[in-house]
C-alpha cells in the first residue's frame, strides 16, 4: 500500500514522531468506506438507474455518448477545482478564465493575422499568468480565496467584454474559421472519434487524462501529500517543512491550464466566442467537486470523486431532456444534489472514522 494514499490529516504531514496512520493495516470494508467519492459512486448508480427508466432513449448509444460529452465539458474543470479544493481554496474566477483564454486565442490571431497556434500559445501563456496572480496574491495578503477570485471573476467579466467591443465592435469574436492552422487545432481540441459508429468527443479523452493525471498526483507524489497537508492546516504544514506558497500557486496554475484547455475547446468548435459566456460554470465545477467528496473546508477529497460528480450533472441535463421534462428543474436538481451529497459525504465520513 502507498504511503499516498490516505491524506495526511489536519495536524500536518507526519514529522517523525509517532506512528503515521496511513501505515496502519485496515479491512478492505474499511479502506472502502473511508473513499470520498464512496457517496457520488452511489448516487451516480441511483442517477442512472433513475433515468434509464425515466428516459426511453437515456441508454442508447448516441445518448450515453451526449452524457459523457456534457459530463466532460464540466469535468475538465472540476477534476483541478477539486485538487484546489482540497488544497483549502476556491477559484470563483474559473467559469469566466473559460472565455478569457478562448478570447485571447481568437483576438490574437485574428488581429495578427498570425496562425492560429501563435494565438493558441498566447492564450496558454495569458491564462498560466491568470493563475499565478490568483495564488500569488492569495499567499500574500492571506486574504480569503473567496475574495481574491470573487475580484478576478469580476475583472475578468469586464476585459472580456470590455476589450472585444473595442477590438471587434460587437460582444463577440469574428470567425477565424478561415485562418492557417484552424484545422489542425480543432483536431486536438474540438474534434471526435467515430467508434462503433458513435460519436466520441476528444473532451472525454482529454477529461480521463486529467482525471488520471491527477489521481497520481495526489496518491503517489511528494505533491500530493503537500496538497492534503495545505489543505488540512497551512501552518502546521509550513512548520515541517512543506512549500504552502508554491503548491497554492501551482495549484491555481492547474485550474488556469484546464480553463485554457477547455476554452480552446470552446473557440474550435464554435469558431468566435461570446465574450458574456462562461458567468456561473464556476459554480458547477465547485458543486462536482463538492458531490464527489471534497470538503468545502479542504484536507479532503479526490479527482475521481469530482468526475463521478461531473457525470452525475452530465447525466442530469441530458436526461431532463430526453425524458421530456422541462430544464428549469436542472437549477433546482444542481442545489439538491449539492446538499444530499453534502450530507451524505458528512455520514460516510464519520461512518469511517467511528470504524478505525
Amino acid at each position: 500500500m502507498s504511503t499516498a494514499e490516505t491524506p495526511v490529516k489536519d495536524s500536518g504531514p507526519r514529522d517523525g514522531k509517532g506512528s503515521d496512520e496511513r501505515l496502519v493495516h485496515r479491512s478492505p470494508a474499511r479502506r472502502l468506506m473511508s473513499r470520498p467519492e464512496l457517496g457520488a459512486v452511489v448516487g451516480a448508480a441511483a442517477v442512472f438507474l433513475f433515468f434509464s427508466f425515466a428516459a426511453d432513449t437515456f441508454l442508447q448509444a448516441s445518448s450515453l455518448s451526449t452524457v459523457l460529452y456534457a459530463s466532460s465539458t464540466i469535468g475538465i474543470m472540476a477534476v483541478p477545482v477539486a485538487l484546489l479544493m482540497i488544497g483549502g481554496e476556491f477559484d470563483l474566477s474559473a467559469g469566466v478564465m473559460v472565455v478569457s483564454s478562448a478570447l485571447v486565442s481568437s483576438m490574437f490571431s485574428y488581429q495578427m493575422t498570425a496562425n492560429v497556434w501563435v494565438g493558441v500559445g498566447v492564450s496558454l501563456l495569458v491564462t498560466l499568468a491568470i493563475g499565478v496572480f490568483n495564488g500569488f496574491l492569495l499567499t500574500r495578503t492571506k486574504l480569503p480565496s473567496f475574495i481574491i477570485t470573487l475580484g478576478t471573476f469580476f475583472m475578468l467579466t469586464g476585459l472580456n467584454l470590455g476589450f472585444t467591443k473595442l477590438i471587434s465592435g460587437t460582444v463577440s469574436t469574428k470567425s477565424i474559421a478561415d485562418m492557417e492552422g484552424f484545422d489542425s487545432a480543432r483536431a486536438l481540441f474540438a474534434s471526435h472519434l467515430n467508434i462503433g459508429g458513435v460519436d466520441i468527443q476528444v473532451t472525454i479523452l482529454w477529461w480521463i487524462g486529467l482525471v488520471a493525471l491527477a489521481t497520481w498526483v495526489l496518491l503517489r507524489t511528494r505533491v500530493g501529500n503537500w496538497i492534503f497537508a495545505v489543505g488540512g492546516g497551512s501552518d502546521a504544514a509550513r512548520a515541517v517543512g512543506v512549500p504552502v506558497t508554491k503548491t497554492k500557486v501551482g495549484l491555481y496554475m492547474g485550474v488556469a491550464l484546464a480553463a485554457w484547455i477547455s476554452g480552446q475547446h470552446l473557440l474550435f468548435s464554435y469558431d468566435a466566442i461570446q465574450s458574456g459566456d462562461g458567468v456561473g460554470n464556476e459554480f458547477l465545477y465547485i458543486i462536482a467537486a463538492a458531490v464527489g467528496g471534497c470538503l468545502m473546508t479542504g484536507g479532503y477529497g479526490s479527482a475521481i470523486g469530482a468526475a463521478v460528480g461531473a457525470f452525475i450533472f452530465g447525466m442530469a441535463s441530458k436526461g431532463i431532456v430526453y425524458a421530456q421534462w422541462n430544464p428549469d428543474w436542472y437549477k433546482f436538481f444542481l442545489g439538491a444534489m449539492l446538499l444530499l451529497a453534502t450530507l451524505l459525504n458528512a455520514w460516510v465520513r464519520k461512518r469511517a472514522e467511528a470504524t478505525k
